[in-house]
């Protein structure tokens, strides 16, 4: 993103019903909804879908932003759960599908999440998500999308400790479904 100031003018004058600058923000913010996307799909064309998305609900949902944390943060939220959501259409979509017309092999740079490049993760956390909702978020935040602690727990309004502690039982809940061991999460960025 640009300049802290910039964003902050152009957020300002949005919020104001300035068009213009409107769309300017959204195309200042979009590389980092793009780049948060793709921590979740690596397919290009998926993670355009989810950020498209996204910048949909910062458009329309401007007005929401409470100045609780960064407008960054915010976003990142924002780009993480239509992420995630663009990922769980895809598999009720693929789980709806004949397995017949299923490709027999595919190339990972051109063959969508679904067809078999990163479920293990998204899957991971859609359980992760059934057995500890609360540690999702947090989990999302920081491993995925790499907000720091304190940011986490003013975004999501839970305590500090609260946050590291969910963090902690996302972490060891996710290497175990991955089947890795403790060092798994440097190829995550974690």
């Amino acid at each position: 993103m640009t300049d802290d100031h910039d964003v902050d003018d152009l957020l300002r004058r949005a919020r104001a019903g300035d068009q213009v600058a409107l769309e300017d923000l959204l195309a200042t913010i979009r590389p980092l909804v793009l780049r948060r996307c793709a921590k979740f799909l690596p397919y290009n064309d998926d993670a355009e879908e989810a950020a498209q998305e996204a910048l949909l609900v910062v458009a329309t949902r401007l007005g929401d932003f409470s100045g609780r944390g960064s407008f960054q943060g915010w976003v990142t939220v924002i780009a993480s759960n239509a992420a995630r959501q663009t990922y769980r259409s895809m598999r009720r979509r693929f789980d709806e599908r004949p397995t017949e017309s299923l490709p027999e092999g595919h190339d990972p740079r051109t063959t969508s999440v679904i067809a078999g490049t990163r479920l293990d993760l998204l899957d991971a956390i859609h359980h992760l998500e059934v057995e500890h909702p609360a540690a999702v978020q947090a989990f999302v935040l920081r491993d995925l999308a790499g907000l720091p602690y304190d940011e986490i727990a003013t975004l999501t309004g839970a305590p500090l400790g609260t946050v590291k502690a969910r963090i902690h039982t996302a972490r060891g809940f996710v290497r175990d479904r991955l089947g890795v061991a403790d060092n798994f999460s440097a190829g995550l960025g974690i």
